[in-house]
């Protein structure tokens, strides 16, 4: 038969769905899965947005500019203002989701066989895009010990070389629920025009930080506009991961401008996604405060019951919705498949993501696993009460 390329073998699978089978087959035999291991909020889309889907008067779906509406461009410019970003609609590029503006941007800085520097762990998807793109990942290691604070610039500095074109953030983090300080933003802006790389951040969670942290964006920094990228969505922000609207925005003008050409190459972002995220931006600050509060919430009960749990390590969330669980077995994704196989409470069970996916670094994280808190408070109690029960008889 003909053969398949190389890239494409080497594509990993994403850790967050290569489970499905198991669970497929689990839900077959009657089982009921508490989702742990992926990122779909159950707080409810604002109205504002589906209306505008319901009361629109379309009648041709046609293409929009291959950059975005113009209209949305603007009034995100708007909300970026009042988030301390000063940027206008010719800095942003509106993308399928925020994994189209990782493509765009990936495509447009690095050429095969680059490097882009990552704290892992990170969002696994990156290890996909790079793969796609024939970028090469250098992981530089975080530690659940420290709560995933960023490393180190020296151990950035010694992972260097001439081909590295970039640093990549994500700010909140996913995995980790981590939030970079100012100071340490500002530590990778120094770096950055030092070793002149550009600077990614994925800063889809921008919305969820808590304990009265404040998030502080890479584009916020001085200095850096031929150097910042940052990278954005309406999937959590707004719950609306369906609609698949993201953007990627820059100052520099000639990389907006190649990202372009990768954007004319898929013709243009969905226009009905675009009308729902464009609405969602009248979305009332009240609706930001009760999610918030809810997240809080939820973060508490999910980490003070795991850390009850003999053997069990965690690192409290300062933002997202996410945390990365250390748990006492060799092999979490065994663990992870066994839950949904072997194991049950009351026809009950649990999926959790192995975090081994969330590493570029071959053989770690083999017995952390990430936790998604987007159940309610009881789905989450029961959740945790499983771990606890299938941990007590994991034949490890």
């Amino acid at each position: 038969m003909p053969t398949i390329s190389q890239k494409g073998l080497a594509m990993p699978q994403s850790p967050i769905r290569k489970l499905m089978p198991y669970a497929d087959a689990a839900r077959k035999n009657g089982k009921h899965i508490f989702h742990l291991n992926i990122g779909q909020p159950d707080i409810k889309t604002p109205n504002v947005a589906l209306e505008a889907i319901k009361n629109n008067s379309i009648e041709i779906l046609s293409y929009s500019a291959s950059e975005g509406f113009e209209t949305y461009r603007n009034k995100l410019a708007d909300y970026y203002k009042t988030n301390n970003i000063n940027v206008s609609a010719e800095d942003i590029i509106i993308s399928t989701g925020g994994s189209e503006a990782l493509l765009f941007t990936m495509g447009s800085i690095a050429d095969a066989g680059d490097e882009v520097i990552i704290p892992e762990p990170f969002y696994a998807n990156y290890n996909g895009f790079a793969t796609a793109s024939g970028v090469t990942v250098v992981p530089v290691k975080s530690s659940i010990d420290n709560g995933f604070a960023l490393p180190p610039i020296a151990e950035f500095e010694k992972l260097i070389t001439p081909k590295t074109k970039a640093i990549l953030i994500c700010n909140p983090g996913n995995p980790t629920g981590y939030l970079y300080t100012k100071e340490e933003i500002e530590q990778l802006a120094a770096m950055v025009k030092k070793h002149n790389l550009f600077i990614v951040a994925d800063e889809v969670y921008r919305e969820f930080a808590y304990d009265g942290n404040t998030h502080h964006s890479i584009m916020s920094e001085p200095g850096l506009e031929d150097h910042a990228i940052m990278i954005d969505s309406v999937s959590k922000r707004y719950s609306m991961c369906g609609a698949r609207i993201g953007c990627m925005v820059s100052k520099n003008n000639e990389l907006m401008s190649t990202a372009l050409k990768f954007a004319q190459a898929r013709l243009s972002p969905p226009t009905f996604a675009q009308v729902a995220a464009e609405a969602a931006l009248e979305t009332p600050k009240s609706y930001f405060d009760d999610v918030i509060e809810e997240y809080v919430h939820r973060r508490n009960l999910l980490v003070n019951a795991l850390e009850d749990i003999n053997g069990v390590k965690v690192a409290k969330p300062k933002g997202a919705f996410y945390c990365i669980a250390e748990l006492p077995v060799k092999d979490a994704e065994d663990f992870a498949k066994w839950l949904l196989s072997d194991f049950d409470v009351d026809g009950q069970t649990v999926m959790v993501a192995p975090a081994s996916g969330f590493y570029s670094t071959p053989n770690t994280g083999l017995n952390q696993v990430r936790i998604a808190y987007v159940l309610n408070e009881d789905d989450l109690l029961k959740s945790v009460n499983i771990l606890k029960k299938a941990l007590e008889v994991y034949p490890n």
